[in-house]
């Protein structure tokens, strides 16, 4: 299933925006930075789709901020790709997800989202293993 779709189609319905193959096409680019089509993951949001989120369609966001002297990787956005699984939006300062339990999440990890993606990968790769 294309989760990023998915959530394109339920925006659209819920601003009263006609759901067709048009309308796909205009904002799935406009609201998400990874615009291939994926099972899972790539749920990154475009500047145009947090306002979209936040002003147009008025949904909760958390904000968790980067630890101090955070540098964001090609490793990290990989991670963040695989591991999110809510839209979300990358800020210089910090993230943003639409999801309260992914926010309590990232706070655990005090916004470390290095560290974050580095358990879960190990989880994964635990529970391929066994």
């Amino acid at each position: 299933m294309n989760w990023k779709e998915v959530y394109t189609k339920i925006f659209l319905k819920q601003a009263n925006i006609s759901v067709t193959e048009a309308s796909l096409k205009e904002y799935i680019p406009l609201w998400w930075q990874n615009t291939r089509s994926k099972d899972f993951g790539g749920l990154r949001l475009t500047d145009e789709g947090l306002r979209f989120v936040t002003e147009d369609l008025k949904l909760d966001t958390y904000d968790i901020p980067y630890p101090a002297n955070f540098e964001i990787t090609t490793q990290v956005i990989i991670f963040l790709d695989q591991f999110i699984d809510c839209p979300y939006y990358m800020g210089r300062n910090g993230i943003t997800v639409t999801n309260e339990k992914k926010a309590l999440e990232l706070h655990l990890f005090s916004g470390d989202i290095r560290k974050y993606g580095l358990i879960k990968a190990m989880k994964r790769q635990k529970n391929e293993d066994d």
